[in-house]
């Protein structure tokens, strides 16, 4: 993957795993999350192959951007079919973001150093595209997942669409 290739970042729940049972209305997975060392969490029969595959088909790097951390590379990747990925080490710090601005928001645009990115999350607000814009000299679309849903066409086709336009 070049190193001028936008990345995508992705949280989990709520954008891989949708909160709502059945969202998707796609097969669960082919390996059973029983299969694997899951600490019991039922939401791992939501995600969606086809997410994995959708995901692998951009041309872009893939980053984890979730709390799940490395275990994301342990758990969720084998589900999708995606390999082990780079993940934001999340810092320990105290430090506020401004008032109405996700704490990932800075991380992120930090961690891009310049270069062009999505960000995939279900609580994007305003206000982070707002800091984004201001605080980041690359192109950037913040897209928020409807938590309820996950990941749909819909959301992959935007994606889709503004990398071609971006790149």
């Amino acid at each position: 993957m070049p190193a001028s290739c936008p990345y995508v970042f992705l949280d989990v729940d709520g954008v891989l795993i949708p909160f709502a049972a059945g969202a998707t209305g796609r097969a669960p997975s082919p390996v059973a999350a029983t299969d694997l060392d899951v600490g019991g969490n039922p939401l791992l029969d939501r995600l969606d192959p086809e997410d994995g595959r959708q995901l692998l088909a951009l041309d872009c790097q893939l980053v984890w951007a979730t709390t799940w951390m490395a275990e994301a590379n342990d758990v969720v990747a084998p589900l999708l079919g995606l390999p082990g990925l780079p993940v934001v080490p999340w810092p320990d710090s105290d430090d506020e973001p401004p008032r109405g601005v996700r704490w990932k928001a800075a991380f992120l645009t930090s961690w891009a150093a310049g270069r062009t990115f999505v960000w995939l999350d279900d609580e994007i607000t305003d206000l982070d595209r707002q800091w984004v814009t201001r605080n980041h000299p690359g192109k950037a679309l913040l897209h928020r997942v409807d938590p309820q849903l996950g990941l749909t066409d819909a959301d992959f086709s935007t994606i889709r669409q503004w990398l071609r336009a971006t790149t």
